[in-house]
């Protein structure tokens, strides 16, 4: 399980402007990154809120529905977010390439 872990990372790191990506536990606490620690801990704390967030304003539309995917875009950085029922996978992608 660990090894497919480690191919899904390296394969994400692969595409063309990807930055670094960041596995996350639903307490906000990094559990695999190719980011540096502080960037890291920064990244899984604002993002572990704000995909509670949507998940609830997603509930809160519709009970049945639940938050599949999550793309946040900026001038310089685009970051992609899957949540899953245990972790929180966070792509961070460089918008000018």
């Amino acid at each position: 399980m660990a090894t497919e872990v480690e191919e899904t990372i390296k394969r994400i790191q692969a595409h063309k402007g990807v930055m670094g990506v960041v596995i996350v536990n639903h307490e906000g606490i990094p559990i695999k990154s190719s980011l540096d620690n502080a960037t890291s801990v920064l990244y899984s704390g604002l993002i572990s809120q704000l995909t509670e967030k949507a998940r609830n304003v997603v509930r809160e539309m519709d009970s049945t529905n639940e938050l599949t995917f999550l793309r946040l875009r900026s001038r310089r950085h685009e970051i992609l977010i899957a949540p899953d029922r245990e972790f929180i996978l966070i792509v961070i992608q460089n918008t000018s390439d």
